[in-house]
């Protein structure tokens, strides 16, 4: 589905909406506040670091998700205490308005460089309740862009290249299990202990990260790389 915006003599192209995703895939459900039991992981196989960390936060995400707003400040903070890997994986979810576009754009800033890709994904976080809709993203996106003299061009993804990465990582959120936003998990590899435990009561991550680390004590490598994202 293809919408064109027009606004300060620009014209702004949404490649993917998301409606396109819920025909795509089956729905899934926000977690607001109250938390999970626990997901049951299907698919353990993207439940690990990246190369070279033996720590690290996984997290699938939500841009439109209020919980994951409320929990993004947490896990900036984690991963910038611990230095350590939080790989953040889109899973938009098909009730939400804006969320896959969203996650389009983001991927989009990713190409001029990590940093700013990641400063947009906490800049629509912090901004959430202010955008409504479609509209009120292509506005927000447009100021951000301005805001760093990067210029938008007339398709952000003309060929749905970005949106392609984006339904892969939710089909990859769906082979794990993930059945609300945030979903969130402390990873180890080569650990004396569990080499996964999702994060249900956000008050004890810094906790768990601890654990983690001493965990993987003595067993070769370092926890610490910069941060990484799929």
């Amino acid at each position: 589905m293809l919408m064109v915006f027009r606004a300060s003599g620009a014209r702004f192209l949404v490649a993917f909406s998301a409606l396109a995703l819920a025909a795509a895939v089956p729905a899934a459900r926000a977690q607001f506040s109250q938390p999970s039991p626990g997901t049951q992981v299907h698919d353990p196989s993207a439940l690990k670091p990246p190369p070279g960390a033996h720590v690290a936060i996984i997290e699938f995400e939500d841009m439109e998700c209020p919980d994951c707003a409320n929990a993004n400040p947490l896990l900036k903070e984690a991963a910038a205490k611990y230095n350590i890997p939080w790989v953040r994986h889109d899973f938009p979810l098909p009730f939400h308005a804006w969320s896959m576009q969203a996650a389009v754009n983001a991927r989009w800033f990713d190409t001029k460089s990590k940093k700013i890709g990641d400063e947009y994904r906490d800049a629509v976080f912090a901004n959430q309740p202010s955008i409504v809709n479609l509209d009120g993203l292509r506005q927000f996106t447009e100021k951000f862009a301005a805001d760093r003299k990067i210029s938008l061009p007339f398709a952000m993804d003309p060929q749905g290249k970005l949106a392609a990465e984006v339904k892969a990582d939710y089909a990859l959120g769906q082979r794990v299990g993930i059945e609300h936003t945030p979903t969130i998990w402390v990873v180890t590899a080569n650990s004396k202990g569990a080499p996964f435990v999702e994060v249900v009561d956000r008050s004890k991550l810094f906790q768990l990260i601890d654990q983690a680390i001493a965990d993987t004590k003595g067993t070769g490598g370092t926890a610490a790389v910069k941060t990484a994202q799929k």
